[in-house]
């Protein structure tokens, strides 16, 4: 089972209920065979989202999503750390693809170096 953690989710308004992320989690976790775990989804406002860019990205200006993974995994300490979504609302036109993107960063899934899959796969599980 995925755990989830929102932060700041009076900043999402409309966003999806924590069912249906709990199940666009639990599909794009699934599509990389990972199964349980703990993520936390934070939603931040253009200020921050753009601090953020910049600080671990060297990008200037907000985005609509950044995923921070943990590496690694400590059987003994409870469920697997998977990472953190962040998600700005205000530059994101669907939050369920937000949400179905940032997990597969979370897996190790690059759109930027792959030759499609990863979008591909987020239309996918985003059609379910």
């Amino acid at each position: 089972m995925i755990e989830l953690d929102y932060i700041g989710a009076n900043l999402a308004a409309g966003h999806p209920p924590e069912p249906e992320v709990d199940r666009l989690l639990a599909l794009a976790f699934a599509s990389a065979g990972i199964e349980d775990g703990h993520v936390a989804v934070e939603f931040v406002d253009e200020k921050r989202i753009a601090e953020l860019n910049e600080a671990h990205r060297g990008k200037q200006g907000p985005t609509d999503v950044l995923s921070f993974p943990v590496d690694g995994s400590d059987e003994g300490a409870g469920p697997r750390e998977l990472g953190d979504i962040i998600i700005c609302p205000e530059m994101t036109a669907n939050l369920s693809e937000a949400i179905v993107h940032g997990a597969l960063h979370l897996v190790g899934m690059d759109h930027e170096t792959d030759d499609g899959e990863m979008l591909a796969l987020q239309g996918e599980i985003c059609s379910w």
